[in-house]
């Protein structure tokens, strides 16, 4: 459901081989127990989208024809390559242009065992978050009908209250611009454990901590697209579901359209599987109880539907779901945190490729990843859906998409570069270091990922700078090179990065084609560098500490030699053992249970976690408590004759260990008695 990545942001990321080394650290305490487990501070300011052009670029070759035939030809060539180059079991791909159906054609297969081909008329793809736009689309509707009011509290149509954490009221268009403050949430987003679904308890027993003011600092939020749609339901008097149903799909003829869950029987037939991989076998249907945020079931030509509507106004073979105002309401009113970066209409994502200003959102279930794309000023629309996540590096969508631009709306691929003595502002080395997502947890658990994930900026020695989190399709890192007040470009490509150093003394880093997040440069102490540094090494230090204590004690039995402590020394060099083994547990067993669960299926995190990680909290509790018998410990050995000067190190180097694991699993909200994730 979120932009780019599934799966958590690939829940700790694949940055550098230095952080897959120390994060190894933690999965090796994990194992360890594993066998006991059940299995921004500026305001963001509306700009016009004038604001947010592509930078100049040289001439361009010339346009080739968009026809069906060069279409189907150019699509041909790729498809198939892609999906079993990536595992992939099947694709769709739809095409509309001045205002009708240029193009459809479905790749590979609904079901791979069976070979069900993908129909592009009647294969119904989950569109994860693209389902937003529909969200967005009956939110409008009301406004545009006087009910609701893009500028009031959103309590004003709740039957519970969003709190006033910054003094500030939520409101709709906080929730359209995802700027209700909210930090990243996934506990109970699922509803897979029960195979039903309940909009209203999911947002009434689900509220995020406002990390931020709202209005302030875009962070991506599938809590707030949920809420949006139970406000739908409450105004509206029926359910979300039904209402889209009777004012979006029936208007535009969406037959092969749903948002219900379970799926209706008369659609079964029609579902593709899901996939991971293509060779790994179909997954179960994902049951989703923020089902606004990206529930929905659709096929390619359904969406043209949706596309057409869009791209004619708001109107459609004589239906009208929308106002032409309140469509160029929706697609031009930009809120953008700086005016060199494209930002975020009214639901729809800002863009610019090739000279071209594009409004679009991305969607991603586990399984099921789906972009949509509309250029209003070549009247054309871009849908495209794969059931598998694949193997690629790089979702195979961006590139298909990217390639199709290249074709048929060509330019030069050199950006012009300022002479380096022209160049003022922020440089390279001012920009370097690590950086945390505006989408992210602060309170929860889930922080324990989400900070331990963070994109690296290095400097390279021509000044220019590379971003770990941002590579090519072979993998490279793409280059951006500085090109003055905080911009750097690509030479060889249309990416930009905006750094901008607030009032605050933050540098912030904003990624050119998306305003729904923006990442600050973090201070030293949640610099993922050193917390999973001191992470790999404390827990080492732990882990040779208990697998030394019996290889040491074979070592002296086979040469007779007998170790002369006296009873409380021999205690307390128990005890410290046994609260260090709790503490490996304590982390280890908490990082590991929810990792297991958010790498299989995040969708089934819910309520019933918690017994289980109230069990590993309270072992940490007493691990925490059991700190100050290895602090005795280390004492005892530093006063001891006995100890040499090594034993009196090591025992302070657990000990330290130990008091750095409680600084860090308090700062990861570990000790969360409400178990927030």
């Amino acid at each position: 459901m979120a932009p780019g990545n599934a799966r958590l942001l690939r829940v700790l990321g694949d940055y550098t081989v230095f952080k897959k080394m120390i994060a190894a650290s933690l999965l090796a305490a994990t194992a360890c127990v594993s066998f006991v487990m059940p299995a921004g501070s500026a305001e963001a300011v509306a700009t016009p989208a004038a604001t947010s052009e592509a930078p100049a670029l040289p001439a361009a070759p010339a346009r080739r024809e968009m026809t069906a035939q060069d279409v189907e030809a150019f699509l041909d060539g790729l498809m198939p390559l892609q999906i079993e180059q990536s595992d992939i079991a099947g694709a769709v791909v739809a095409v509309v242009k001045d205002g009708q159906v240029l193009f459809s054609k479905g790749y590979g297969y609904a079901d791979f065992e069976k070979r069900v081909p993908v129909s592009p008329e009647l294969t119904l793809f989950r569109t994860g978050s693209v389902t937003k736009l529909f969200t967005w689309t009956a939110v409008m509707q009301l406004v545009e009908q006087g009910k609701a009011d893009l500028d009031a509290d959103v309590n004003t149509y709740l039957d519970f209250k969003i709190p006033h954490t910054h003094g500030k009221p939520v409101t709709l268009r906080n929730l359209l611009t995802h700027r209700g403050g909210f930090q990243e949430t996934l506990k109970n987003l699922g509803a897979q454990n029960r195979g039903t679904v309940d909009l209203g308890a999911y947002v009434r027993e689900n509220i995020p901590d406002q990390i931020f003011a709202p209005g302030s600092t875009p962070s991506y939020s599938n809590y707030g697209a949920s809420l949006a749609g139970y406000v739908v339901e409450r105004i509206s008097g029926v359910p979300f579901d039904q209402y889209v149903e009777d004012n979006i799909f029936k208007p535009l003829g969406m037959t092969q359209t749903t948002l219900r869950t379970p799926l209706p029987k008369a659609f079964e037939a029609h579902m593709s599987k899901g996939y991971v991989l293509a060779s790994g076998g179909p997954k179960d249907f994902e049951v989703v109880n923020g089902y606004p945020a990206g529930s929905q079931s659709a096929s390619a030509l359904a969406m043209t539907r949706f596309m057409l509507a869009f791209l004619a106004n708001g109107e459609l073979d004589g239906q009208r779901i929308l106002k032409p105002e309140t469509v160029a309401q929706m697609l031009n009113t930009v809120t953008a945190y700086d005016p060199r970066q494209n930002g975020i209409a009214l639901g729809f994502y800002e863009n610019s490729r090739n000279g071209l200003r594009i409004v679009e959102h991305g969607g991603d279930t586990i399984y099921f990843h789906s972009d949509l794309h509309l250029v209003p000023g070549e009247n054309l629309g871009f849908f495209v859906s794969y059931n598998s996540a694949g193997k690629a590096s790089t979702p195979p969508r961006s590139p298909l998409w990217a390639k199709f631009m290249d074709r048929y709306f060509p330019v030069s691929d050199t950006n012009a570069l300022p002479a380096k003595d022209a160049i003022k502002g922020l440089t390279a080395q001012d920009v370097a270091g690590a950086y945390l997502s505006s989408r992210r947890a602060d309170t929860s658990l889930l922080r324990l990922f989400t900070e331990l994930g963070q994109p690296s900026v290095t400097a390279r020695e021509d000044g220019s700078i590379t971003v770990d989190a941002f590579t090519t399709l072979s993998g490279q890192p793409r280059v951006f090179h500085p090109a003055g007040d905080g911009l750097f470009i690509e030479k060889h490509g249309q990416g930009k990065l905006v750094f901008t150093k607030g009032d605050d003394g933050v540098i912030r880093m904003l990624p050119s084609s998306s305003g729904v997040v923006v990442f600050e440069r973090s201070p030293p102490l949640r610099d993922a560098g050193f917390l999973l540094t001191g992470l790999g090494v404390s827990l080492g230090i732990l882990l040779l500490n208990i697998v030394g204590v019996p290889v040491a004690a074979l070592v002296r039995r086979h040469y007779g030699v007998d170790q002369e402590w006296e009873t409380a020394p021999r205690l307390l060099r128990v005890a410290t053992l046994l609260v260090s083994m709790a503490m490996l547990f304590f982390i280890g067993g908490t990082a590991g249970f929810l990792l297991s669960i958010v790498s299989e299926n995040p969708w089934s995190l819910d309520s019933s976690a918690d017994a289980s990680l109230s069990f590993m909290q309270k072992v940490g509790w007493v691990a925490s408590a059991g700190v100050l018998l290895a602090a005795a410990h280390a004492y005892i050995a530093w006063i001891s004759p006995e100890r040499s000067f090594l034993g009196r190190l090591k025992e302070t180097a657990v000990l330290f260990s130990l008091v750095w694991l409680v600084w860090f699993a308090w700062t990861m909200n570990m000790f969360d008695a409400a178990l927030k994730v």
